[in-house]
């Protein structure tokens, strides 16, 4: 799997367990719900590492926690 798929992947597994919107996500995490519906919806093909951060902040979560998950176990380069 690709690194921005599994990357994809983990977020939308987040708010499903989190039962949220993207459009809520994005509001927690004070980024533009443009940019994460285009990155999730595969019209933009990577996130900023300082997103993802934003991401987790608004989740409670670390990036440890973030990319600690078996989706990242055989990521490929891009």
């Amino acid at each position: 799997m690709k690194l921005s798929n599994a990357i994809k992947q983990r977020i939308l597994n987040l708010i499903s367990e989190r039962d949220i919107t993207v459009s809520k996500l994005s509001t927690l995490a004070g980024i533009s719900r443009s940019t994460l519906s285009k990155f999730l919806s595969g019209k933009r093909k990577y996130l900023h590492i300082e997103i993802i951060e934003c991401i987790c902040e608004a989740l409670n979560i670390t990036l440890k926690d973030f990319f600690d998950d078996p989706l990242f176990n055989d990521v490929m380069s891009e």
